[in-house]
C-alpha cells in the first residue's frame, strides 16, 4: 500500500467520523465511545500497514 493510499484512507475515515459526529444526534458518551473505538481501530490498522504489529507479537509479558 502506497503512502498516498494511506493518507487518502485516513482523510476518508476522518471525514466520515466528522460527519457522524456533526450530523447524527447522539449522546456525548456514545460519541466518545465511538470516537475511541474508531481511533483504536485505525491505529491497529496503521500498525499492521507499517509492519509494526508483527514485531509486537514477539513480545512476551510474564513467564
Amino acid at each position: 500500500m502506497t503512502l498516498l493510499n494511506i493518507i487518502i484512507t485516513l482523510i476518508a475515515v476522518g471525514a466520515i467520523l466528522w460527519l457522524i459526529n456533526t450530523l447524527i444526534p447522539m449522546d456525548g458518551k456514545i460519541k466518545s465511545i465511538l470516537n475511541g473505538v474508531i481511533t483504536i481501530a485505525v491505529l491497529i490498522w496503521l500498525l499492521k500497514v507499517f509492519g509494526i504489529a508483527s514485531m509486537l507479537s514477539t513480545i512476551h509479558v510474564g513467564k
